[in-house]
């Protein structure tokens, strides 16, 4: 229920203690005032955030049902955790003080975001259908932009799905002579959001595993049957799948200050992307080795050198050489350049897909690992605390 915030939307372990206590303690809202606020909630145009909505759920509960009488969740019932000590904090704090405290909190809520929203004349707003990515198409290039530059563009469940409409749509549009996938900010993507493993269905792990090995082979077949030049321009450090997928792209451009890591042992998992065929192909068994087993990072000019990157670029001058050169590539004849990917690519593609099955397959068992679990909660733990 919106009123209740958190459900499925929660998708961290732990917050710093906050103060809920809004110390409005002359005030007494009524039952009326109360569900007038649980309605506001509904309306609120933009998601508050997590902290907020954790402030909302204790509150309700206090103000509903009195101090937390539910027995804490286990270790790995991450959102029901977050949401039990968030309860619990509040203690003994009367159901009439959390009642208004809740109408305070959503009455600020609704000042903040609304104030928030108002855009000055000349800024540039957010392409509309993409909340986590800027898709833009100009001179024939279609740029696809990852765009949650705060999380160091980690790939959401959300993430994931704009991704693959957006491929889609490039694909499809007659206009786009080729595609290039690029970061917003400092980073190209750190990765996989491993938040994304605490929205926990009702049918628990073992549906999110599953549910989760589906996207991901869906995700990695848009890569695979693309049908344009497809050029990733790597503006920084790239991390686990950001980088497995490299190896399906037609050209990889990198600044030199991108590095390439993928820690999967690490986090218990096992390579994905494709990865296991095509890194040992591009540079080398030992090689792929180094990376996909053992973790070992690439500076720009090592993945260049084993044949990972295409070329690597003064990271000052980066943005300009590259777009210069893309903007000479969709000049070339699109019917051309498209059958003659096709001619190099399809051989392939039956492999690919092959691959790609066995790889989510093999990853599905390891997310339900005690391994995997032990070390992204480990990590979640770590993140939590910084």
């Amino acid at each position: 229920l919106a009123q209740r915030w958190c459900p499925s939307s929660l998708q961290v372990i732990s917050f710093p203690v906050v103060q809920l206590h809004l110390n409005r303690t002359a005030m007494r809202a009524s039952q009326k005032d109360f569900e007038n606020a649980m309605n506001q909630v509904k309306l609120l145009k933009k998601d508050p955030g997590n902290e907020a909505k954790l402030k909302l759920y204790a509150l309700y509960k206090q103000a509903t049902e009195g101090p937390c009488n539910m027995p804490k969740p286990g270790v790995f019932d991450l959102i029901n955790k977050a949401k039990w000590d968030a309860w619990n904090a509040l203690g003994s704090l009367p159901k009439e003080t959390a009642r208004q405290n809740y109408v305070d909190l959503v009455s600020s809520l609704s000042s903040s975001l609304e104030s928030s929203s108002q855009v000055e004349p000349g800024t540039d707003r957010k392409p509309t259908g993409y909340e986590t990515l800027m898709v833009t198409s100009e001179d024939g290039i279609t740029k696809i932009m990852l765009n949650r530059p705060t999380k160091k563009n980690a790939l959401s469940v959300e993430m994931y799905h704009e991704i693959m409409h957006a491929l889609k749509a490039a694909g499809k549009d007659d206009s786009a002579i080729i595609t290039v996938l690029t970061g917003n900010g400092d980073y190209y993507s750190s990765g996989n959001d491993l938040t994304n493993f605490t929205d926990i269905p009702p049918g628990g792990v073992e549906e999110k595993a599953k549910n989760s090995a589906i996207l991901l082979r869906e995700f990695v077949g848009c890569f695979i049957d693309f049908p344009k030049p497809l050029i990733a321009m790597v503006n920084g450090p790239a991390v686990g799948i950001s980088v497995t997928l490299l190896g399906l792209f037609d050209a990889v451009y990198a600044s030199d200050r991108a590095t390439f890591h993928t820690p999967f042992s690490h986090l218990g998992q096992s390579p994905e992307g494709c990865s296991s065929y095509t890194f040992p192909k591009i540079m080398s068994p030992a090689k792929a080795i180094e990376m996909l087993v053992f973790g070992k990072k690439l500076t720009a000019g090592e993945a260049c050198a084993q044949g990972l990157v295409t070329e690597v670029f003064p990271d000052s001058t980066f943005q300009k050489e590259v777009w210069t050169r893309l903007k000479a590539f969709a000049k070339l004849p699109p019917n051309a350049m498209r059958i003659s990917k096709e001619i190099i690519r399809n051989r392939e593609k039956e492999k690919l897909h092959a691959v790609n099955a066995e790889e989510c397959s093999v990853l599905q068992g390891r997310w339900l690992s005690d391994e995997c679990m032990n070390a992204v909660v480990n990590f979640l733990s770590r993140k939590s605390k910084l």
